[in-house]
């Protein structure tokens, strides 16, 4: 059974989570969503060729995933090796890259048979992804995340 689950709004340009534990609130959709969330905005480990944003050697992730049964099936996203990037098309790309990343496991594990995701900045210092995930009854679901997120440009 599942008790809660995760929305998120922003103030100031800057990612807010809030928890809804209302019966009414806790839908297959927004369990989706929440499964979303933490995937995204879950720091998940560094791969051992990414640079670190912020010049040390902390990797970061999930102290849950040394105990995963499946090697490498690691939580979160790689998003936060952007941080202070500047708004260029390769970066784009890794966010979109990134994203996709973190959401596999939907498809891997039959929740979802497709997904989409689209990186675009649209202000300065903003980056925006845009999903598009298909359930495994054929129902389509779009997800908008934008939020202040380059503070080196």
């Amino acid at each position: 059974m599942i008790d809660f689950v995760i929305k998120m709004t922003t103030l100031n340009g800057r990612p807010r989570f809030v928890i809804d534990t209302d019966p009414q609130a806790i839908t297959d959709d927004a369990v989706l969503e929440t499964a979303v969330i933490i995937a995204l905005f879950t720091d998940r480990q560094a791969d051992a060729d990414d640079e670190i944003p912020d010049g040390t050697s902390d990797v970061r992730g999930w102290w849950g995933d040394v105990l995963n049964p499946v090697n490498g099936d690691l939580i979160g996203s790689r998003l936060w090796l952007l941080h202070r990037e500047k708004q260029l098309e390769s970066v784009r790309k890794d966010a979109e890259t990134y994203a996709y990343e973190a959401l596999e496991h939907l498809f891997d594990d039959g929740v979802a048979t497709s997904i989409n995701v689209v990186a675009s900045y649209p202000r300065p210092e903003w980056l925006a992804l845009w999903i598009s995930i298909h359930k495994a009854d054929g129902t389509p679901l779009n997800f908008n995340y934008s939020w202040e997120a380059f503070n080196g440009v």
